[in-house]
């Protein structure tokens, strides 16, 4: 497991407790300190020495997120990959059975179901099995690929990392680093298996997020899907079938950075808008793609027909509505432990 580490002191002991709890051998944790300027980096150097399987990593200057992780591959030695943010949970049972579902099928890529909790104890599970629907696992992304449209994060993507290589998948830097990771990920697998089972919980509203905060680096996304669509080109066709899916998932990717509240700096949100615009009128597909029903979908028509004034409009009465009738609220809810059979014959991979 590669754990990159900046700023989370509060944070980074519950994070490695949660892997750790896991006893076995078989798994080693790359905890890589992006130079962090709290105490990160002596909280590591601790893990490390009481427990064998840790190895802590100093960076001599800080890479952000993206390249932390690539420096963490470079001292992982399992055969598999898995990449844990330094705030969030993994929890209790989940590395075992990530193991053991590894060892059952062997893919390129284990899909696992996650959930976000809140400070006030809320959780949000995010299930797989909606968007996968009766589709049989082990698959190939062609025989489902709506699982494009689960959540990017490369965190609730084990992957071998043999295929990491051969497809030189690697992170680049700015934000949204996942968008072109996760999806060149699932085309390249020849296999991906799905464990319906939550084996990752998000925290939400850490203090300092940078996908929270107010800044003009938002603007990194349109970077992110330009190597996002460069792979697509290049790969002579293979990945072709992908792109009506794609499409929609940059649009809509793209309107929700823009819809946050506290991401594009006002100023910037015209600009922001005609980015979205130029990039919707460049990369539409020549048969079309399926356009979302509802509210996404005439937010959709909008950007074709560039529409900003109509669009910031439409946002204005929205925000408005949710200042008069209040945000719903989810009722706290627990995670399950959760226990799958361990298959007799088949041997334990080793998770990095």
């Amino acid at each position: 497991m590669i754990v990159p580490v900046y700023g989370v002191e509060a944070f980074l002991g519950e994070c490695l407790d949660s892997i750790l709890s896991y006893d076995g051998a078989d798994l080693e944790v790359v905890a890589v300190d992006d130079c962090s300027p709290d105490g990160s980096g002596a909280i590591l150097e601790g893990y490390a020495v009481q427990d064998s399987r840790v190895k802590a990593v100093h960076l001599r200057q800080n890479v952000g997120l993206g390249g932390a992780r690539n420096a963490g591959l470079e001292h992982a030695t399992g055969r598999y990959v898995w990449f844990v943010d330094s705030d969030d949970v993994i929890p209790e049972g989940s590395v075992r059975a990530v193991l053991d579902r590894l060892a059952l099928h062997e893919p390129d890529v284990l899909i696992i179901d996650h959930a976000v909790f809140f400070p006030d104890g809320r959780f949000d599970t995010k299930p797989t099995a909606p968007v996968l629907g009766d589709t049989p696992v082990p698959l190939h992304l062609s025989q489902a690929p709506q699982l494009l449209r689960l959540a990017q994060s490369a965190c609730t993507k084990i992957a071998r990392r043999g295929l990491l290589d051969e497809a030189r998948l690697r992170f680049r830097s700015g934000l949204y680093e996942d968008s072109a990771y996760s999806h060149p990920l699932l085309m390249a697998a020849a296999s991906i298996d799905v464990l319906p089972r939550v084996c990752y919980l998000y925290r939400q509203q850490t203090p300092g997020a940078i996908t929270s905060s107010v800044s003009k680096r938002h603007f990194d996304v349109f970077e992110q899907y330009q190597r996002l669509f460069d792979i697509v080109d290049s790969a002579g066709g293979r990945y072709d079938v992908f792109r009506p899916e794609l499409f929609r998932i940059m649009i809509n990717h793209y309107l929700v950075i823009l819809g946050h509240g506290a991401r594009v700096p006002g100023p910037l949100r015209r600009a922001f808008f005609r980015r979205m615009v130029e990039d919707y009128r460049r990369r539409l597909p020549a048969a079309g793609y399926a356009v979302p029903g509802g509210g996404d979908g005439l937010k959709h028509s909008l950007v074709r027909r560039n529409a900003y004034s109509a669009y910031a409009a439409l946002r204005q009465v929205h925000r408005t509505r949710q200042r008069l009738t209040g945000s719903p609220v989810t009722a706290p809810a627990r995670i399950p432990a959760q226990r799958l059979p361990v298959p007799q014959d088949a041997p334990a991979d080793r998770v990095g």
